[in-house]
C-alpha cells in the first residue's frame, strides 16, 4: 500500500503530515510510525502528526514522537499542521483545532503562523532551574556558553534523572542575549536528541525567563538552532495566559511511500 505524505518544518522542526481525514492511517502500528520518522530507512522527521475530521472544530491533531508514541502538545508541530489545513482547504486564514491538551486557536499572517497556547497557572522555581507544562513538561536552565554546550549529555542525565525519571521531561538550556532575544537549545523526550527547535520548548523559556526576573517585555523573540520564533504573554494572577507563539511554517516536500 502507497501512503502519500508530506514533510513540513518549522524553525527545522520537522515532521511527517498525513491526511487522515479518510481514517486509512493505523495510529495503533508504533513501528510504523517510528520507522517513518526515521532518518535513515524511512522518510526522516522529528514527529509525525495526522490531521483529522472533527465534530466542532475546523480539525484535530493527532502527533507521534519519533519513537511511534502518540505524545503531548507539539507547538511547532501545531503551527505546521495550521498551514497543512490551509494548504488542503481545510482552513483560510484562521483555524480552532483540538490538539491533546485542548483546544487551539492558530492564525496565518505575512508567511508566519501564529498558535495560541494553553494559559499555564503552575510554575515551580528551584534553585538549578524551572519547571512548567505548556502542553508538554519542560525543565528551563540557564548555561552561559550555549554554543560550547553538551546538550545531548546533559539533556539525557536530566531528562531521565530524578524526579522525571521515567516519564521524563524536555530540557531546555537558555542564555540571555538582550532583555528581548534569547538563545535555546532543547533535548526533546521522544526524539531523545536534541532537536532544532521545540515550540512548547520556547514557550516554556519565555515565561520562565520573565517569571524569575530576567526580563519585563511580554514578547521575547527565542533564538533556536533552527531560526528564531516568538512568544508573547499576558501576565495573570497565577501564571500566564493569552500565550501566542509565532514563526515560519514551511511545506518541504510531497511524496509517497
Amino acid at each position: 500500500m502507497n501512503l502519500t505524505f508530506y514533510k513540513y518544518q518549522g524553525t527545522g522542526n520537522d515532521f511527517v503530515m498525513i491526511d487522515n481525514r479518510q481514517q486509512v492511517f493505523d495510529k495503533n502500528n508504533t513501528k510504523h510510525i517510528a520507522f517513518l520518522c526515521d532518518r535513515r530507512f524511512g522518510i526522516g522527521a522529528d514527529g509525525l502528526i495526522l490531521l483529522e475530521n472533527h465534530d466542532t472544530c475546523d480539525f484535530k491533531m493527532v502527533y507521534f514522537n519519533a519513537d511511534g508514541n502518540e505524545s503531548s502538545m507539539c507547538g511547532n508541530g501545531g503551527r505546521c499542521i495550521t498551514a497543512f489545513a490551509n494548504f488542503l482547504g481545510v482552513i483560510k486564514n484562521e483555524a480552532t483545532f483540538e490538539a491533546i491538551d485542548g483546544l487551539h486557536k492558530a492564525t496565518i499572517d505575512k508567511g508566519l503562523v501564529h498558535l495560541q497556547m494553553q494559559d499555564v497557572n503552575n510554575i515551580e522555581q528551584h534553585k538549578t532551574h524551572v519547571f512548567m507544562d505548556t502542553g508538554s513538561p519542560h525543565h528551563v536552565q540557564m548555561e552561559a556558553d550555549l554554543s560550547a554546550f553538551d546538550v545531548k549529555f546533559f539533556g539525557r542525565k536530566i531528562r531521565q534523572g530524578s524526579p522525571y525519571n521515567e516519564k521524563g521531561s524536555n530540557v531546555n538550556f537558555v542564555s540571555k542575549i538582550s532583555e528581548e532575544k534569547f538563545g535555546v537549545r532543547t533535548y526533546e523526550r521522544g526524539v531523545e536528541d536534541e532537536t532544532l527547535s521545540c515550540g512548547t520548548g520556547v514557550t516554556a523559556v519565555a515565561l520562565a525567563m520573565n517569571y524569575i526576573g530576567e526580563t519585563e517585555k511580554n514578547l521575547i523573540t527565542l533564538q533556536t538552532e533552527g531560526g528564531d520564533l516568538q512568544v508573547s504573554f499576558e501576565k495573570a494572577d497565577k501564571g500566564y495566559q493569552n500565550i501566542w507563539l509565532i514563526g515560519p511554517a514551511t511545506q518541504v516536500f510531497k511524496g509517497t511511500i
